[in-house]
């Protein structure tokens, strides 16, 4: 990265999924081809300004999905970074909040390679993110709840894993600001490595 002229920044939807997908993929623990889903919510300040404006003038609906064709633009770089062969499917959403962003994947336990529990995927996520600066793998709260909010303004990333060993089921959560990590922060990290600070 350091020789580039020219770096890109990952789209905030992209950098939760990549975070998510890649450690899981790298260990051998989801294979490529696995069918995988990843449903989304983001806050409205990532939609541009019409969509800004709608929400602020109170002309917006509470929640909404949308790219439902499909055809996401972060599609292929989910796949080309998380390294996954099969096509996700991607359902992003808005919500009636201006930053933040829950990115999911969810796993049924009982079809992946050794059947893992869900204590072992966050060790496998402990282990890959340890020492990185701005990702943290954090413990699922006991609330079984989670606020999209919670790391607005910040260059943040965590990482949970909320599981049900009886059922072999689990969900693994990316919490992002969209604008922070998701977008300058990024610009920000790659710029430091770009010149080597």
């Amino acid at each position: 990265m350091q020789a580039a002229d020219r770096v890109a920044n990952p789209g905030c939807y992209a950098t939760g999924a990549i975070a998510l997908l890649r450690p899981l993929v790298d260990a051998g623990m989801l294979p490529p081809d696995y069918p995988v889903a990843l449903p989304s919510v983001s806050g409205y300040s990532g939609g541009g300004r019409q969509m800004i404006e709608a929400y602020e003038a109170g002309g917006a609906p509470a929640y909404e999905l949308y790219a439902l064709g499909l055809k996401h633009k972060h599609i292929p770089e989910i796949m080309k970074y998380g390294r996954v062969t099969r096509r996700p499917i991607f359902v992003p959403a808005v919500g009636n909040f201006d930053q933040g962003m829950l990115v999911e994947l969810p796993l049924h336990l009982d079809t992946l390679p050794g059947q893992p529990t869900a204590a072992q995927l966050l060790d496998t996520y402990r282990a890959h993110y340890a020492g990185a600066e701005a990702v943290s793998v954090e413990a699922a709260p006991e609330s079984g709840k989670l606020d999209a909010v919670a790391l607005k303004n910040t260059n943040q990333l965590e990482i949970r894993v909320f599981g049900n060993d009886e059922a072999k089921q689990a969900v693994c959560v990316a919490r992002l600001d969209n604008l922070g990590k998701g977008a300058s922060g990024a610009a920000v990290q790659n710029l430091r490595l770009m010149l080597g600070l």
